[in-house]
């Protein structure tokens, strides 16, 4: 019968056939001591991901279109598998750690709140209003959840390399190219975190510390961008053969052929490259749909009405929230659902403003609509 060691062994040995620019498990830094078993490290950070309440919560959180009438439209559920394959393809054909890029991907959207991009600005102007200036983003929001949130108030323990890879995931901010910052620490990181929790401009100068956190960056990219054409399409938003020629020509008209443009693309001019990179014709093709995308799909996903009722869902409950934890209400669900199971640090450590923003930030739409029904 094989030994423990030599399960370990022969799941290190697996790395072998990684490439001299690739994160091994060796290099895999913890804040915490943590005890060994066969895993290796970032598919154990995986499983502490997948295994996480926030995880599960991926299931009824909004992508682009909230509460779609059509179960074929993406949820952020969804979305972060669409990330997880297009980075571990990328990654095996560049030799890279798949693990990581798993890890990094399905980890990196945790942070976000309901109703998607419109909801996290709602929490971002209240953030700064309310909670000592602090802006509210998902990516840092992610950081959070991992850190502080989960298993009731203390650390998940995930990896650095992990950690680094979601907060500087946002694909949101295209680059021709990806070069990795591989002089990061904990130190670094929580410095990082504050600066742009202090000025959410600096998030764009956010650089990924490993060539597998670049991948997942513009895997980011790959798994929304032709997937929402998609949506937009199925749900009658706009015709897509309506797409800039230049897209059409070198990436095509279905979410299928647009992955693929791109995947490739980036393989090819990465290969045995100590950066990430694609092509200046397919990154242009790429900034264009990006645009066209903002101006015909994310402009138009949510009708002024329903941003104004969305907006006033978030405004009423946070102020019902403040007067429950200002005035003791033991029976208000902010204490029942959420601060009871959170760690005595926690709740002693937080202000509460920031309690507030770390329980509606971790709804999902669901059940930020039952909870305003029961408090309105």
């Amino acid at each position: 019968m094989i030994g423990i060691k030599k399960i370990k062994k022969v799941m290190l040995d697996t790395e072998k056939i990684l490439g001299k620019y690739a994160c091994k498990s060796k290099e895999a830094i913890r804040e915490y001591p943590q005890d060994e078993d066969i895993r290796l490290e970032y598919a154990r950070d995986v499983d502490k991901i997948i295994h996480s309440s926030c995880y599960t919560r991926y299931m009824s959180k909004t992508q682009v279109f909230v509460d779609p009438i059509n179960d074929n439209i993406s949820t952020r559920m969804t979305h972060v598998q669409y990330v997880s394959k297009a980075a571990r393809t990328i990654a095996r054909a560049l030799r890279l750690n798949e693990d990581l890029c798993e890890a990094i991907a399905l980890g990196h959207d945790v942070g976000h709140t309901p109703y998607g991009h419109f909801g996290e600005r709602v929490l971002n102007k209240l953030s700064k209003n309310y909670n000592d200036g602090k802006c509210f983003a998902h990516n840092l929001n992610s950081v959070r959840v991992f850190t502080l949130l989960e298993k009731k108030g203390e650390s998940t323990n995930l990896t650095l390399q992990v950690l680094d890879g979601i907060m500087c995931h946002n694909g949101e901010f295209i680059q021709e190219k990806y070069t990795p910052n591989r002089n990061k620490n904990f130190s670094t990181l929580k410095k990082e975190y504050e600066e742009c929790l202090k000025d959410e401009k600096n998030i764009k100068q956010l650089v990924p510390m490993t060539l597998e956190g670049c991948v997942v960056r513009i895997s980011d990219i790959i798994g929304y961008i032709g997937k929402d054409i998609d949506d937009a399409n199925r749900l009658g938003v706009f015709n897509k053969e309506l797409l800039p020629e230049n897209v059409k020509k070198y990436l095509g008209t279905e979410n299928t052929q647009i992955m693929n443009s791109i995947i490739i693309d980036v393989i090819r001019n990465s290969y045995n490259k100590p950066y990430i990179s694609m092509s200046k014709e397919v990154y242009d093709a790429v900034v264009e749909l990006k645009k066209f995308n903002y101006d015909n799909i994310y402009e138009d996903a949510i009708t002024p009405e329903d941003s104004q009722r969305y907006t006033s869902t978030i405004e009423t409950l946070y102020g019902i929230y403040s007067r429950a934890l200002e005035l003791n209400d033991y029976d208000n669900d902010i204490y029942k659902v959420f601060l009871h199971s959170m760690s005595d640090e926690y709740k002693k450590n937080t202000t509460d403003s920031q309690k507030i923003i770390d329980y509606i930030s971790g709804m999902t739409d669901n059940f930020l609509q039952r909870q305003y029904e029961k408090y309105k």
